[in-house]
């Protein structure tokens, strides 16, 4: 009975470690190309961060306050220090997200990070990085018309 239930725990553990540890690429455009890349970009700071993973799924996120011009680009980059870089595809934007409006001739973005990804940083140490708006970032290509 006691190494059965040793055998389960093991198990358990070593999924658990796998799956913080676990590489994710699921994105369609390659971030790293895009950064190096000579196209002209606009970069915003994150508004507000939230860094709860302990909640669950999608409590990783930074709010960013993105001029409107930017509301048909076909792709952008989430930039967190220590974390690196991740290209995303713009999904929907708000007026408001918490208690954060948007200021006139912008819309809010909010970008999440991967709860585990999120813990894995955390058990890294870099919680107060990882919660600091100053690291996150949202890079643009800039407008053909600009």
């Amino acid at each position: 009975m006691h190494r059965q239930l040793f055998h389960t725990l093991v198990f358990l553990c070593s999924l658990i470690i796998v799956i913080l540890l676990w590489p994710i690429n699921d994105s369609d455009c390659n971030s790293a190309a895009f950064l190096a890349s000579k196209t002209k970009k606009f970069q915003v700071q994150a508004t507000k961060v939230v860094v709860q993973p302990w909640r669950g799924e999608h409590h990783v996120y930074g709010i960013f306050m993105v001029p409107n011009e930017y509301k048909q680009s076909p792709l952008f980059v989430l930039t967190v220090k220590g974390f690196g870089s991740e290209c995303s595809k713009p999904f929907g934007y708000s007026q408001n997200y918490d208690d954060i409006s948007a200021e006139p001739g912008t819309h809010l973005v909010r970008d999440y990070m991967r709860t585990r990804t999120a813990l894995r940083l955390i058990l890294q140490g870099l919680y107060w990085q990882l919660n600091d708006k100053q690291n996150w970032t949202l890079t643009y290509p800039q407008p053909k018309d600009r």
